[in-house]
């Protein structure tokens, strides 16, 4: 049942072509990530008495091309994340769609798993083409970042998206109407956003993949197992939480 659940669901991301809008975007920000570092100082020159600034800017580095990247694939994949998982499970109850199709031999946790697997998909799909042509530009326009390092960096930019694709599909399940689900999600965006900020608590979230991922990425290997099991864990309790709650539901 999990596999037919994937199936509809990764044709549904396909036809409604938001597998397309997501990956449209991501490769657009991948792309310009490095050209946008590369050109920074040129950027501050057209400003007035910018030569003044550009003169402090120490030149663009490989560090400024990923930080770069890093910064753009996380705010708009978070953002991305909330918005796509958001009517997951809610639309298809105000529609009615939910009863119909679990009138036939599908469970609700194949129901849920396959959702959240069919996004995972997309996010998947849409950084690896991002990541090959960020690499690609990083390459021509500074130095080959260890290969490694990158493919490791992208895999935790992933990680990052589907803790706020599962915290929100949750927040769909338990709720029946997109708004309630987008505020729970955009509120645990906040709310984990605040706590990063901590210095005692911040390099235990899943923010500090991010982190992690930069280091991977510029040849470091400083490690954040502690950051890896918050994510892992705020991607399973949510789903968890959401089944149990949507298994409960008259539709």
């Amino acid at each position: 049942m999990f596999l037919v659940s994937l199936r509809k669901e990764f044709l549904e991301q396909w036809r409604s072509r938001r597998l397309l809008i997501v990956a449209v975007v991501f490769v657009l920000f991948g792309l310009s990530s490095p050209l946008l570092a590369k050109m920074m100082p040129e950027f501050f020159r057209l400003m007035p008495q910018g030569d003044q600034i550009a003169k402090l800017i120490p030149p663009p580095s490989l560090a400024d091309a990923v930080g770069q990247y890093v910064k753009n694939l996380s705010q708009f994949g978070i953002l991305l994340a909330i918005l796509l998982a958001m009517g997951a499970v809610s639309q298809e109850k105000e529609r009615g769609t939910a009863a119909l199709i679990l009138v036939k031999p599908m469970t609700r946790g194949a129901f849920l798993l396959g959702k959240f697997a069919a996004i995972s998909l997309s996010f998947l799909i849409a950084v690896a083409l991002a990541g090959l042509g960020a690499y690609y530009y990083t390459v021509l326009l500074f130095e080959a970042p260890p290969l490694g390092g990158w493919v490791a960096l992208n895999l935790l930019l992933v990680l990052v998206c589907l803790v706020y694709v599962a915290i929100t599909l949750c927040f769909s399940a338990i709720a029946r109407s997109q708004v309630a689900a987008a505020a729970g999600g955009f509120g645990a965006m906040l709310i984990l956003s605040l706590a990063g900020s901590l210095p005692a608590i911040g390099s235990r979230l899943p923010h500090e993949l991010i982190n992690w991922g930069s280091r991977l990425a510029l040849g470091g290997s400083q490690a954040s197992w502690t950051a890896l099991a918050a994510a892992l864990l705020l991607v399973v309790l949510p789903l968890g939480l959401g089944w149990l709650s949507f298994s409960r539901q008259e539709l």
